[in-house]
Formats: structure tokens, C-alpha cells, sequence
């Protein structure tokens, strides 16, 4: 599997794609957690910014040699998945060796687990969502925004959610100026501004 899980900045996907891409790399960018919200076109800029072909991905996955999950809301994106059957595609064609760029909610679906996540996105944008199980691609629970330099994740949400899933999950926190690269070699913490 090749991974790159960022928590918020950017500056480690050109090396990511060289390293596992073709050389006009078409990316698939699945934006459903962050519809609607005020993020979600400066994030798509940034992708579209590094001068590869863009195809939105919305209920199937189509021909593609990277893909991108975005951020947003978390039980959203998981809803979103789920309804299409795409948390099954995805997870197939990941293990399989299509390279996968989540950011935020992107890189925490990655986890066993979405629930330590619930004080940091509200689970009530996705009323019908149950279960709370994420990809399952890595073992590590992703929380990102751990500096809390954002002003909605503040460091005392950051500790207050350590303090309660810490125990239960096997969180694994992020600052913004970081990203988790996932590869056959294993898994490390990488500078991504």
C-alpha cells in the first residue's frame, strides 16, 4: 500500500506522487465530507495547483492513478461511502496498490475507527450512520490537527479527546505541519507544510 495521510498541509504530495505515480498522474478527488463547507474550494484549488488532471469522484470510482479524499466531516464522509459502496471499492483498490492522499477526515477513515473523532466533528451531519468503522487500512486511529492551531480544534478539544478514546483506540496524533507516509516499509511521521 502507498499512503500519504496529511493532517491539513500540503507540501508532501509532489514528492508522494513522483514517488508512486505516473508522470501525468490522473487524480481522483472525492470531496463529499466537505460539501457545502467554507475549506472545501481553497483545497480543491491546491490539488488542481499541481498541474495533474482532476476527475471528481462521486458514486464510483472511475480510472484513475492517485486518489485524493478530502477533508470535512468525518461521519459524513463515512455516510457517503458507506450508501455507495465505495468503502468497499476504495479498500480493494488501495491494498491492491492504487496510492491513496487523504487530508484530515481523508487520512482518519484510513483507521479501524471513526468514534474517537466525535468531539471533533459533529456525528449529527450523518443522523443515519451507525456504524462507526473506519477502512481499516492502517491500525492506528489518525487525529489530526493534534497542534491545535485551528481555531475549531482548539488544544483543550485535542486533550479532552486524548483523554476520552485515548484508551480505547490507538490514537496516533498529527500536527498540521505533518503527515503519516504508509508503505511496504511500515509507517512514519513526515514533515508536510
Amino acid at each position: 500500500m502507498n499512503l500519504l495521510l496529511l493532517s491539513l498541509g500540503p507540501g508532501a504530495v509532489p514528492a508522494f506522487l513522483k514517488e508512486t505515480a505516473p508522470e501525468h498522474p490522473r487524480i481522483g478527488y472525492l470531496g463529499a465530507a466537505g460539501v457545502g463547507m467554507p475549506f472545501a474550494a481553497e483545497e480543491r484549488a491546491r490539488i488542481e495547483a499541481l498541474g495533474h488532471p482532476v476527475i471528481d469522484v462521486g458514486d464510483q470510482l472511475p480510472e484513475i492513478d492517485v486518489l485524493y479524499v478530502a477533508g470535512g466531516n468525518i461521519f459524513v464522509l463515512v455516510d457517503h461511502l458507506r450508501r455507495t459502496g465505495l468503502d468497499r471499492v476504495i479498500t480493494d483498490r488501495v491494498r491492491a496498490g492504487l496510492p491513496y492522499i487523504g487530508l484530515s477526515a481523508g487520512s482518519v477513515v484510513t483507521g479501524p475507527s471513526i468514534e474517537a473523532i466525535s468531539l471533533m466533528d459533529d456525528p449529527s451531519e450523518a443522523p443515519e450512520l451507525t456504524d462507526l468503522t473506519g477502512l481499516g487500512l492502517i491500525s492506528d486511529v489518525v487525529l489530526p490537527h493534534a497542534d491545535g492551531q485551528l481555531p475549531p480544534y482548539p488544544p483543550e478539544l485535542i486533550a479532552r479527546t486524548v483523554a476520552q478514546y485515548g484508551s480505547a483506540h490507538r490514537l496516533l496524533l498529527l500536527r498540521d505541519d505533518q503527515a503519516l507516509r504508509v508503505d511496504d516499509g511500515g509507517q512514519r511521521v513526515i514533515p508536510s507544510r
